[in-house]
C-alpha cells in the first residue's frame, strides 16, 4: 500500500463485496492513479459503504482529447481495463481527467445516481452534484467543497491498530521515533543527488543531536540512487528503513511515530501524516508549483507544519477532518436526491 505514489498505476480492479442490502450502489471511478484511487476509497470508507472499483483504461482518440470533445463517452473504456454499464449505481465516485467525460455520461443517463469528482474537471463544475477540491486549488461555487488536503482513508484506529502490528519490531529503538516518509520525481519536482546528500545530512543531524530513531519508507518514485545517498549518512544510527519488500509499514511507521518528515512533492502524504497530530516537518525538494507552494502555506499558517532543516521541536495541533466533512455534505445530498425521486 503506497500513498503518494504518483502517478503508479495497479492492474484492473478485482470487484469488492457486494454493499448490504439497503446500502446505496457505489462506484469508485479512477484511471488507476492509486494516490488519487485512495481520495475515492477514503471517502467511501467515511460513507461506510463497499464500492465496486472501475478503473478505466481509455482508448484513443479519447485518451489524448479534452473531456469536451469525447463524442461517446461511455464507449471509451478499453476493455483490457473496466466497463461502464448499466444497472447504475446511486453513489459515483470519481477522479481524474480521464473519468470526467465518462462520470457525465452516467450523470446523463442516471439523473437520480448522485455524481461526486474529486479534483477539479476543468469543465461542467455546474453538472456533478459536488466536486472536491483542496484549498490551494482556486475553483470556487455553489456546488463546490473545499478542503484543506487531500482525502483520505487514514484514521486514528487505523494507525493505532498498525501501530500495534509492528510496535515490538521498534520496542529496541530509543525515542524519539521519526517516520520518515520519502516521495520522489513527479511532475513537478525532483529528488536529486543534490537533495538525497543534504537530506540524509539532516537526518543525521536529527539523530544525533536528539537520541531519535528513524522509521524510513520509500516511494517506487524515490529511486535507489537517492534512497542509497541518504542511507550512507546513516549507517551508524538506530534506523529501520523499508525499501519495497514485504508489506509497507508506512500507516504502522505513522502510528508509532513521535514526530514526522515528509518530502514536499506529495499532498497526500503530508495530509495523512497530519492525521496523527504530531509535529510535521516538510523536506524540501527541486522545483515545485504555485499550487504546491499555496498548500504548504497553508499547512505552516494551521500550525500543522514547518520547514525541515534537521532540528527537532514539538508543538501540536487539531488534527484535519476533511473526509468525514465532506462524507457528511454526501449524505446530505444523497438524502435530498433520494427524497426528489421519491415524489
Amino acid at each position: 500500500m503506497r500513498r503518494g505514489a504518483g502517478a503508479a498505476i495497479v492492474a484492473p480492479a478485482m470487484q469488492e463485496a457486494p454493499p448490504p442490502a439497503g446500502a446505496p450502489v457505489t462506484w469508485v471511478v479512477s484511471d488507476g492513479k492509486i494516490g488519487m484511487e485512495n481520495q475515492c476509497r477514503g471517502l467511501a470508507a467515511a460513507l461506510g459503504v463497499a464500492p465496486v472499483v472501475k478503473r478505466l483504461r481509455i482508448r484513443a482518440p479519447w485518451r489524448w482529447l479534452p473531456p469536451q470533445a469525447w463524442v461517446s463517452p461511455l464507449s471509451a473504456p478499453d476493455p483490457a481495463g473496466d466497463t461502464l454499464a448499466p444497472p447504475w449505481p446511486d453513489l459515483l465516485i470519481a477522479t481524474g481527467r480521464q473519468t470526467v467525460a465518462p462520470a457525465l455520461a452516467i450523470k446523463r443517463a442516471s439523473p437520480a445516481t448522485v455524481c461526486v469528482q474529486i479534483q477539479n474537471p476543468t469543465i461542467g463544475l455546474d453538472r456533478f452534484d459536488l466536486v472536491v477540491v483542496p484549498q490551494h486549488d482556486r475553483v470556487r461555487g455553489d456546488n463546490i467543497l473545499v478542503t484543506e488536503g487531500a482525502l483520505h482513508g487514514v484514521t486514528k484506529a487505523r494507525l493505532e491498530a498498525a501501530a500495534a502490528t509492528a510496535r515490538e519490531g521498534v520496542d529496541h529503538l530509543p525515542r524519539p521515533r521519526i517516520a520518515v516518509l520519502l516521495g520522489g520525481d513527479n511532475k513537478v519536482f525532483r529528488l536529486t543527488s543534490a537533495v538525497a546528500d543534504r537530506l540524509g545530512r539532516d537526518l543525521a543531524t536529527l539523530a544525533r543531536e536528539h537520541g531519535a530513531s528513524l522509521l524510513i519508507t520509500a516511494s517506487r518514485r524515490t529511486g535507489a540512487e537517492a534512497l542509497a545517498a541518504i542511507r550512507q549518512h546513516l549507517a551508524d544510527l538506530p534506523v529501520v528503513v523499508w525499501a519495497g519488500e514485504g508489506p509497507n509499514p508506512y500507516l504502522a511507521w505513522l502510528g508509532l511515530a513521535d514526530a514526522v518528515v515528509v518530502t514536499e512533492d506529495s499532498v497526500n502524504m503530508v495530509t495523512e501524516a497530519a492525521t496523527t497530530g504530531r509535529p510535521i516537518y516538510v523536506a524540501a525538494l527541486e522545483g515545485g508549483s504555485a499550487k504546491f507552494a499555496r498548500f504548504h502555506q497553508a499547512m505552516r499558517e494551521a500550525g500543522i507544519s514547518r520547514p525541515f532543516d534537521g532540528t527537532l521541536d514539538a508543538w501540536s495541533y487539531t488534527p484535519p477532518d476533511d473526509t468525514r466533512r465532506v462524507a457528511d455534505e454526501v449524505r446530505r445530498r444523497m438524502g435530498r436526491t433520494l427524497e426528489a425521486a421519491a415524489e
